[in-house]
């Protein structure tokens, strides 16, 4: 094992800078390092594998060059990391998967009807295999570039690696990030009252018991994505952070914001922390509490939240040990840049003979955005909604060569890419919901990231008029 200590720095952001051009670099950001999460920071680059999925085919590229699979991505995920094999590691990554999985990733877990129109063009999964990386401890102020060699090219560069991360920090210019044109969504209130209608419908009938009902929002942009993401982090801190660069022949770039774990697996410990329940924060601290208040109150919001606890348990189960599984801390209050929100807990115990990855795929997607029963809240979805998800509401995160995983849900997530920048918000429609509140739920999920667009110029005008107001 080759192990290097770095100079820490409280802002992991200024270590990562230095790798943020490299090829498929990734930075997985606690967001907030004085908080409960804010343990450590996971930053990685120039992956000596890389599986990129799309359609019924994964691209695999290694030493050897570009081969072709039409294996389950998740298997060949699984089979690929099985060459590599670490013992428990001090660290919570030392080499391993980094990447994403897109919601419409689903399509290999479950037969999906086709109706929605695909404008994100982008890969299902895009997944590198990483031999180093730079580890930040927050807790202990200290920080490590780590690697264990299964790469042979790693030798050679690791002299020049910790020089890198050795040298004093530089201030460097920028290029900058540009919004150019004005904000759109793929839903106007008209059309998502007809959407919520249908919704409403289907749960009379007894289809469903919710659906998770989102919409899309765009902007024209250029320049560098990293700028934008630093200014999202200032903006919106939370807990399961990410920025990729997985640019290869044209710009492709993840800013994520996400305060949701969807599945961690640390010693064979399971855990998946669903959020449902949402209030908007306020300025005024008397009226904020009284948010806070009003959500904790809640009747609705615990019993939405209730539904998608049973969802999880039985997600989990199917690779957990039979009686492991158990819902602890059920409707914790969290409060974060611009929403209050209801947050349980499941955990579990990785059955004999499972894997993180076999954990994974049995829970994917994650049930706290799609709505129950799963599959039938996911061919509603893809009914009403105008548009594929792409990556939103699909996981962020690592797979450790140890076994060790933990990803977010990728809520509060934009894609930068073929000149545009695109995030959606949604929210879970039950029998009692009220169409205005649920229209304003949306819209606040999408504020910082609307507020990080102002920020660079976008013009939000066109949108202000009507729908931020409806609700209120």
């Amino acid at each position: 094992m080759l192990k290097h200590e770095i100079p820490y720095q409280s802002d992991s952001a200024k270590i990562f800078a230095r790798i943020a051009d490299r090829p498929w670099a990734v930075f997985l950001d606690s967001g907030q390092p004085d908080s409960q999460f804010g343990h450590y920071d996971i930053m990685v680059a120039d992956p000596f594998i890389r599986l990129v999925t799309n359609g019924g085919q994964t691209e695999v590229f290694d030493s050897e060059g570009l081969k072709f699979s039409a294996q389950d991505p998740f298997d060949l995920l699984k089979a690929t990391l099985a060459s590599y094999h670490l013992n428990k590691t001090d660290l919570p990554f030392e080499g391993g998967a980094i990447g994403y999985f897109a919601y419409d990733l689903a399509r290999r877990v479950e037969t999906l009807p086709i109706q929605s129109l695909d404008s994100e063009h982008i890969p299902q999964m895009m997944v590198g295999i990483y031999d180093w990386s730079v580890v930040v401890d927050h807790r202990l102020s200290r920080a490590w570039l780590v690697s264990h060699r299964f790469d042979r090219a790693t030798e050679a560069l690791w002299p020049e690696l910790c020089a890198l991360f050795d040298a004093p920090l530089l201030i460097e210019n920028q290029s900058a990030f540009e919004v150019t044109s004005a904000l759109s969504s793929n839903m106007a209130y008209k059309a998502y009252t007809q959407a919520f209608d249908k919704v409403k419908r289907y749960i009379y009938e007894g289809d469903c018991y919710q659906v998770n009902l989102a919409q899309r929002f765009s902007a024209q942009a250029r320049g560098n994505a990293w700028v934008a993401y630093q200014a999202l982090r200032e903006i919106s801190p939370a807990p399961f952070m990410a920025y990729m660069n997985l640019s290869d022949e044209s710009p492709l770039h993840v800013l994520s914001a996400s305060p949701e774990r969807f599945l961690q697996v640390f010693n064979g410990h399971v855990e998946t922390r669903p959020i449902k329940g949402t209030r908007p924060r306020s300025l005024d601290s008397t009226q904020d509490k009284l948010n806070a208040e009003s959500l904790q109150n809640s009747l609705k919001d615990r019993a939405e939240n209730l539904m998608i606890v049973d969802l999880l348990r039985n997600d989990i189960s199917k690779a957990c040990e039979t009686g492991s599984v158990r819902a602890d801390n059920m409707f914790a209050l969290e409060s974060f840049a611009n929403v209050h929100h209801l947050v349980s807990t499941v955990t579990g115990k990785l059955a004999q003979g499972m894997t993180a990855i076999d954990l994974l795929r049995s829970c994917f997607p994650g049930g706290s955005i799609t709505g129950a029963p799963k599959l039938r809240a996911m061919e509603i979805i893809e009914e009403l909604e105008p548009n594929r998800r792409g990556l939103y509401c699909g996981a962020i995160g690592y797979i450790g060569f140890d076994g060790n995983m933990d990803t977010n849900i990728a809520i509060r997530t934009a894609i930068y890419s073929h000149g545009e920048i695109r995030f959606y918000a949604g929210g879970g429609v039950v029998a009692d919901s009220e169409l205005a509140k649920e229209y304003r739920e949306t819209w606040d999920k999408a504020s910082s990231m609307i507020e990080l667009l102002k920020a660079f110029g976008c013009d939000v005008s066109n949108q202000l008029d009507g729908p931020l107001n409806v609700g209120r």
